[in-house]
């Protein structure tokens, strides 16, 4: 008799467990849930940091002409009147003389 008692309770222990670690309000969902909102944080942040630097871009574009110039000189490639463009290329080694003479005159 004591031992079906005990059993009884065992289960019923079990019983009241199963909300509170596994139901929908559980400890397993909380923890979950937490982990989203540390994520979700983390992209707002994100988010902040690149409205933060769009947004002073535009008061530069609306304030001065220099934002302005800048954007058209490395976007668009332009050059101001009376200004020579000179465009340098990197570490590329010079032309083989081989390659020279190998290349074929257009014929026009």
């Amino acid at each position: 008799m004591p031992r079906v008692v005990t059993l009884i309770l065992v289960i019923l222990l079990l019983l009241l467990q199963y909300p509170l670690w596994l139901g929908k309000g559980g400890w397993l969902k909380v923890l979950d849930l937490n982990r989203q909102v540390e994520l979700q944080q983390q992209v707002n942040q994100q988010t902040q940091a690149r409205n933060a630097l769009l947004d002073a871009e535009v008061r530069d574009l609306k304030q001065g002409t220099e934002a302005i110039e800048e954007r058209a000189r490395s976007e668009l490639g332009m050059v101001k009147r009376d200004e020579v463009f000179f465009q340098i290329i990197g570490n590329q080694p010079p032309p083989s003389v081989s390659a020279v003479t190998e290349s074929k005159p257009v014929s026009r």
